[in-house]
């Protein structure tokens, strides 16, 4: 008994270590995703937003972020101001420069590379991930697959335009040659062959036609997304008009 009781005292000490961050660890250049829905101009509406921001140690921000918001995407510098805590819990603002301050607010991990958090102003998008990303990145860095999950719905944007949402998962793997193709899982047809552009701070825009399934339309994408953990994921969001569609590439 004596035993069980110093075992669970251990593990609860453990569990009570892991609650414990050094603020420094926070430092240097991370990626970010942020999707859901916002209410912040009034009706409820989707939005998805990427960007890739520095923390310098010393409370600062600098980085630039890009909003698909009713259908339009808009892209910002941003500037702000931060607050990681041992409890590793981490506050920041971010402000673009149209005036706008946005604040957030989550949890990092004890290593400082990984962060769920979500936007603190009333009616601001809750689902963020955060993680860290490379100072440079280069294709050689890519994994030769990573296995996608890609969700969002489309606003009209015309008249005629109508509704419409899309869900899917699959495959994106490398041939011997560098060259990329994607598989939906249970769609039609062959693979669709990828255009991949990878910039050198680790934002890759990526260009492909989702193939069909169940009787639905290919659906031509345009994607931007940004290298993170050692190139292992790729955040992204869509930037077609229109779109309001996150995505997640996770390497093998």
């Amino acid at each position: 008994m004596l035993g069980r009781l110093l075992s669970l005292g251990l593990f609860g000490l453990s569990l009570c270590a892991a609650d414990v961050c050094n603020p420094t660890n926070l430092q240097g250049p991370y990626g970010f995703q942020l999707s859901g829905t916002t209410a912040i101009s009034g009706d409820t509406q989707p939005a998805a937003s990427l960007g890739r921001i520095v923390f310098d140690g010393q409370g600062g921000i600098s980085g630039y972020s890009s909003v698909m918001f009713a259908g339009l995407l808009l892209g910002n510098p941003v500037t702000g101001t931060y607050e990681a805590r041992p409890d590793c819990t981490v506050t920041w603002s971010l402000q673009d420069d149209s005036g706008g301050f946005q604040h957030f607010s989550g949890v990092i991990t004890a290593d400082g590379r990984r962060m769920r958090f979500r936007q603190t102003d009333p009616g601001g998008v809750r689902d963020g991930l955060l993680q860290r990303t490379s100072d440079e990145c280069t294709v050689s860095d890519l994994r030769k697959q990573y296995d996608f999950s890609l969700s969002g719905s489309y606003t009209p944007m015309m008249p005629g335009d109508i509704p419409a949402k899309v869900d899917a998962t699959g495959k994106m793997a490398a041939d011997p040659y560098g060259s990329f193709t994607l598989n939906r899982r249970g769609g039609d047809g062959a693979p669709a062959d990828v255009a991949l552009d990878l910039e050198s701070d680790c934002v890759v825009h990526l260009e492909f036609t989702l193939p069909a399934k169940d009787g639905q339309a290919a659906l031509p994408l345009n994607l931007r997304g940004i290298l993170v953990d050692g190139a292992r994921e790729i955040l992204a969001i869509a930037t077609d008009p229109g779109w309001m569609l996150s995505a997640t590439f996770t390497g093998q």
